[in-house]
């Protein structure tokens, strides 16, 4: 996936409706440092100095998908206690719809304490009920499920076995996802993944995969034959095994299986690494990716989340920034109409002119240059709208383009003048120019301005059409004569 395609990803999770069902917690985080041995007994005392309350276990699922741009609800059982209250009031301030949220007074709020020194944790503490949810808060969720499900684009099952995913829940869940066409994606725990049948992605690690499966998973040869076992008996669409070091296994039912390598860098905390794998994967498959496609943007977040301390989130912004730093730099300005129309509107309110032109630019040369640079000089950003290689096969006949679009984009993006480039697929950029609302609209001199395609759209917001003549006698037609002339 490219740059621009990331963006468009992150662009469109904004829209997405998601479901948070699992065991919600509080984690509490005490840091310090720790430079004496206690007279009392023979361990460290830990000066704290600084003090964290976050969202832990399916918690930190929601923290993740807030991150993202998310519209979240959650479903889960929570204590009326001190602790219960706190989490509550977390959530509401996040904007996360709590219809689903029960609270119930024969259960106590899991909260994980961890007291850490130096970056080194020294202890944690858990204080939490793990007995399965008791009948009447069990039916509560079942009857807000059956009223609320349809109202959401993914469902993502957090389970960490504190007792609200109970088998009933489960099969309630995964059968009404797979009846409304909703992505089932569950984070699954403990020896019996039988619960978890019908899901849509499974995505447990290793360690958890060899457990469920009864497979020591020691090579490629084991790894393929623990994810054939549980496939061939929990009816899902794909397992996501999560190797550590190794990356990600996607296993879909039909299709080849894609490994994912790992993302180079310094692991400084793994906790809450499978929160984001799962949060990203959920979003992507609300917004159409491919299961390879997304499981390939939730590797990279994980990379960049075990690089934080504790149960941290990773932001769209990271992530393309991350995606960025493997491609070259004129990517960063290769953008898709539907993150470059904000840009373009932020510009616009900052008081920024903003030129617009168009154009196949298939073997680009001094003109083109000239031209574009020409271009930018009559306002502070140029954008130039390129079209796709099924619009230059429909304008320009049989052979053409010469250089695909993808290097077409790339080689406009790398000159200096030009500021965005974004592809379009029909004839003419008509939809394009209505959407940037340029305030000045460039073609080539060879244009009368009564045929400048969106001049009445540039006019009518006050903008204007300007002509900017090419260099004499460069045209791509005539370099593509004088090549074949010499053959």
């Amino acid at each position: 996936m490219e740059r621009r395609e990331i963006e468009s990803l992150f662009e469109r999770a904004t829209s997405v409706r998601a479901l948070v069902v699992g065991d919600l917690m509080l984690d509490e985080y005490l840091l310090g440092k720790a430079e004496r041995i206690s007279p009392e007994a023979p361990v460290q005392v830990v000066e704290v100095s600084r003090e964290e309350l976050r969202l832990g276990g399916a918690g930190n699922v929601v923290n993740n998908l807030v991150a993202l741009g998310c519209q979240v609800a959650v479903c889960s059982v929570i204590g009326t206690d001190e602790n219960g209250d706190v989490l509550r009031r977390t959530l509401d301030e996040k904007g996360v719809v709590l219809a689903g949220l029960i609270q119930d007074p024969q259960r106590r709020t899991s909260k994980k304490t961890r007291v850490l020194a130096a970056h080194q944790q020294i202890v944690r503490i858990d204080r939490e009920t793990k007995a399965p949810i008791g009948g009447v808060s069990e039916q509560a969720l079942l009857v807000y499920l059956d009223a609320h499900l349809g109202e959401f684009d993914v469902i993502v099952v957090s389970d960490y076995l504190k007792g609200v995913l109970t088998p009933a829940l489960l099969a309630a869940l995964c059968r009404k996802g797979r009846e409304l066409g909703i992505p089932v994606v569950v984070d699954p725990k403990g020896d019996d993944f039988s619960k978890y049948r019908g899901a849509t992605v499974l995505t447990p690690n290793r360690k958890e995969a060899e457990v469920a499966s009864g497979v020591a998973i020691t090579d490629q040869e084991s790894l393929e034959q623990a994810a054939g076992r549980m496939l061939a008996t929990l009816e899902l669409d794909a397992l996501l095994i999560t190797r550590s070091e190794a990356g990600m296994s996607l296993f879909p039912v039909r299709g080849e299986a894609v490994h994912i390598p790992t993302v180079a860098r310094e692991v400084f905390d793994v906790t809450g690494a499978g929160d984001t794998v799962i949060s990203v994967l959920s979003v992507g498959l609300a917004c159409g990716l491919s299961l390879a496609d997304a499981a390939w943007v939730a590797n990279i977040a994980a990379g960049i989340v075990v690089g934080k301390l504790g149960t941290s989130t990773v932001s769209p912004r990271e992530v393309i920034e991350e995606v960025g730093h493997a491609l070259r730099d004129s990517d960063a300005k290769i953008k898709n109409l539907d993150v470059l129309e904000h840009l373009i509107a932020r510009e616009r309110n900052r008081g920024r002119k903003v030129v617009f032109t168009n154009g196949c630019f298939d073997l680009l040369h001094v003109g083109h240059v000239k031209y574009l640079q020409k271009a930018r000089e009559l306002g502070d950003l140029l954008v130039v709208g390129l079209n796709t290689d099924a619009s230059v096969k429909r304008l320009k006949g049989e052979g053409r383009p010469l250089i695909e679009e993808k290097e077409r984009a790339h080689i406009l993006a790398a000159l200096g003048c030009v500021d965005y480039v974004v592809l379009f697929d029909e004839d003419t950029p008509l939809r394009l120019i209505e959407a940037l609302c340029p305030s000045i609209l460039v073609k080539g001199g060879d244009y009368n301005i009564d045929q400048v395609v969106g001049r009445e759209v540039v006019e009518s917001m006050g903008g204007r059409v300007e002509l900017i003549e090419f260099v004499d006698g460069r045209s791509t037609s005539r370099i593509i004569d004088k090549i074949l002339s010499t053959k």
